[in-house]
C-alpha cells in the first residue's frame, strides 16, 4: 500500500510541476521583449517548484483549518445532500474464484516493480551526483592551485581574485564565500577595456547570487534526472542568466563590440567552466549570444498589466493549494480518529435469510431492542435507515429492489431497557443508526454524499384559465395496486 501511495503522490507532483513549468514557459514567451532577469527568475521558480509539491502547501492550509476548524465549519453552509450508492457487494460471502486467486499470486510479482524502479532511480541519482562531484573537484583543484592577484576592480567589489594555471575561463567559484578565478596570461590576451567588461560580467554573477541558484537546480537535476523537462529548464536558466549579465554589462557603459570581442577571445583560448554553479563568461549559444549583444536594444520595462499578470500568477500558485487544504480541513477533521472514537450503536444478534416467496408485500416491526422485517428489500431498508427517497438512491444494482429478505435483530436486555427510557424521537434516531450499522456489516453497504442539481417545475394557470375537469370515480377493481409501507416504532407489527 505504501509504494502505491508513494507512486501516486509522485505522479501527481510530476504532472503538477510539469504544468507549472509549462505556464512559466508561456510567461517567458510573453515577456520575451522585457529584461532577461525577469525570465530568469521565472525559470528559477519553475525549477524550485520541483522541490516543493503542492501537497505540502495543501497540508499547510489543512493545518490552518485544524486551528480554525470550528469557525470555518460553522460559517460554511452545507448544501442539500443526496445519498449516492458507491458500492454494494453481495450480501453473503462467496467462495474466492480462480481469477481472484490468480490476481493474488500475480500481485506478489507486481510488488517487485516498485523496488526495481527505486533501484533504477537510485543508480541515476548516484551517477549524476558523482558526475557533479568530479567536476567540483576539478574546479576546486584549480582554485587551490591559484595565487592571489590584486586588481582595482576586484578590490572595489571586495572579492578575492586568484590566477590559476588551469586553462579555464574566468569564473566565480563558491556560493557563500565566492572567489573570482582568472586564468594565467589573460591580461596579455585581452585589451584593458575587454578585461574590464569580462570582470564586470563576473561581478554581476556575484551580486545576483547566480551560483546559489545554479546549485539549487543541480539538486533538482540529481533528484529528477529522469525528467527531460528538468534538463531543458536548466539550459534555459543558463541562457537567461548570461543574457541578464550581458544586459547589465552594457547598461554599465561597456561598448557592445569590445564586450563581444572579449567574450570571443576568452572562448578561443580557454575552456568552459566544468560546473554550472561556477558562473563563467561562456554559456548558452555563443553565436546567438554575440548576435544579441551586437544588436541588443534597450529592453522594455514591465508594464502595469504585465506586473499584475505576474503578481496574479504568483498569488494563485501559492495560495491556491493552501486554500484547497483549508477548505478540506473540516472534512478531514470530521474523519479523524477523535471524531470516530465513539462507535455507532448496533444490534448484538442479527439473522438475515433470503425470502423467495416475494409477492410484493412486506411486514416490519420495531420495538426497543428488537427489529423484525419480513419480505423486505434492501432499497426499503436503505430508505428507512437514511430517511431518503427512492430517487435519492443512485448507482445501485437492480437486485436491491428485487431480492427479498427476512430479518430479525435484537440487543441484550440491558440495552433494551435503556432504550425504553428514551423518548420516541430518540428511539427512532437510535434505530436508524443501528439499522445503518446492520446494513454496513451484513450487506457491506458503503455510500457517500454529494450535491446534485435536479430540475423543478411549477404548475401555473394558463392565460385562458384552468382546463382541469373533475374525473369520474373509477371502479374499485380498476384501481391500480399500490404498494405502501409504514414504520411503527412500537411492539405491534405493521404490514404494508
Amino acid at each position: 500500500m505504501i509504494p502505491v501511495y508513494f507512486a501516486s503522490a509522485l505522479a501527481n507532483h510530476l504532472w503538477q510541476s510539469t504544468v507549472f513549468a509549462g505556464i512559466a514557459g508561456l510567461l517567458t514567451f510573453a515577456l520575451r521583449k522585457n529584461h532577461a532577469r525577469t525570465r530568469y527568475w521565472l525559470w528559477l521558480i519553475a525549477s524550485v517548484k520541483f522541490l516543493i509539491p503542492f501537497s505540502l502547501l495543501a497540508a499547510v492550509g489543512s493545518a490552518l483549518g485544524w486551528l480554525t476548524g470550528g469557525l470555518t465549519a460553522s460559517r460554511i453552509a452545507r448544501p442539500g445532500l443526496s445519498v449516492v450508492m458507491e458500492q454494494i457487494s453481495q450480501p453473503f460471502p462467496q467462495l474466492q474464484s480462480s481469477a481472484a486467486v490468480a490476481a493474488t499470486v500475480l500481485s506478489h510479482h507486481v510488488n517487485l516493480v516498485p523496488a526495481l524502479l527505486s533501484a533504477i532511480w537510485a543508480c541515476g541519482f548516484v551517477a549524476v551526483a558523482i558526475s557533479w562531484w568530479l567536476r567540483w573537484r576539478r574546479a576546486r583543484a584549480a582554485v587551490r592551485a591559484g595565487s592571489p592577484l590584486d586588481l582595482e576592480t576586484a578590490l572595489k567589489a571586495n572579492l578575492p581574485v586568484l590566477t590559476s594555471p588551469a586553462m579555464l575561463e574566468p569564473g566565480v567559484f563558491g556560493i557563500f564565500r565566492p572567489v573570482l578565478l582568472l586564468p594565467q596570461g589573460i591580461t596579455d590576451r585581452l585589451a584593458p577595456a575587454q578585461l574590464e567588461a569580462i570582470l564586470a560580467h563576473e561581478l554581476c554573477h556575484v551580486r545576483r547570487r547566480d551560483n546559489l541558484a545554479a546549485a539549487i537546480h543541480m539538486v533538482v537535476e540529481a533528484i529528477f534526472w529522469f525528467h527531460p523537462l528538468v534538463w531543458w529548464v536548466g539550459a534555459r536558466l543558463v541562457e537567461e542568466r548570461e543574457h541578464a549579465c550581458d544586459e547589465e554589462v552594457l547598461r554599465l557603459g561597456s561598448r557592445p563590440e569590445i564586450y563581444a570581442e572579449g567574450i570571443l577571445q576568452t572562448c578561443q583560448f580557454y575552456l568552459e567552466s566544468p560546473l554550472v554553479c561556477m558562473s563563467g563568461i561562456a554559456g548558452a549559444d555563443l553565436k546567438k549570444r554575440i548576435t544579441r549583444i551586437m544588436t541588443l536594444k534597450l529592453a522594455k520595462k514591465l508594464s502595469f498589466g504585465r506586473k499584475a499578470l505576474l503578481a496574479a500568477a504568483g498569488i494563485a500558485a501559492l495560495t491556491g493549494p493552501v486554500v484547497f487544504g483549508l477548505m478540506n480541513a473540516p472534512q478531514s477533521r470530521a474523519q479523524s480518529p477523535a471524531a470516530t472514537a465513539v462507535p455507532a450503536p448496533s444490534f448484538d444478534v442479527a439473522s438475515i435469510k433470503p425470502n423467495h416467496e416475494g409477492g410484493g408485500r412486506f411486514r416490519i416491526g420495531v420495538e426497543p431492542g428488537r427489529f423484525v422485517a419480513n419480505n423486505a428489500t434492501l432499497k426499503f431498508l436503505l430508505e428507512e435507515a437514511y430517511r431518503v427517497k427512492d430517487s435519492q438512491i443512485l448507482g445501485a444494482p437492480g437486485w436491491i429492489d428485487s431480492e427479498h429478505y427476512d430479518i430479525e435483530a435484537k440487543v441484550d436486555d440491558s440495552s433494551a431497557d435503556a432504550e425504553r427510557k428514551l423518548n420516541p424521537d430518540e428511539q427512532g434516531a437510535r434505530f436508524r443508526l443501528m439499522l445503518q450499522s446492520l446494513l454496513a456489516d451484513r450487506f457491506k453497504v458503503t455510500l457517500h454524499h454529494e450535491t446534485k442539481e435536479l430540475p423543478i417545475y411549477a404548475l401555473v394557470v394558463a392565460k385562458n384559465g384552468p382546463k382541469l375537469h373533475e374525473s369520474a370515480a373509477a371502479p374499485d377493481d380498476a384501481a391500480p395496486q399500490a404498494r405502501s409501507h409504514q414504520t411503527d416504532h412500537n411492539p405491534d407489527t405493521v404490514s404494508g
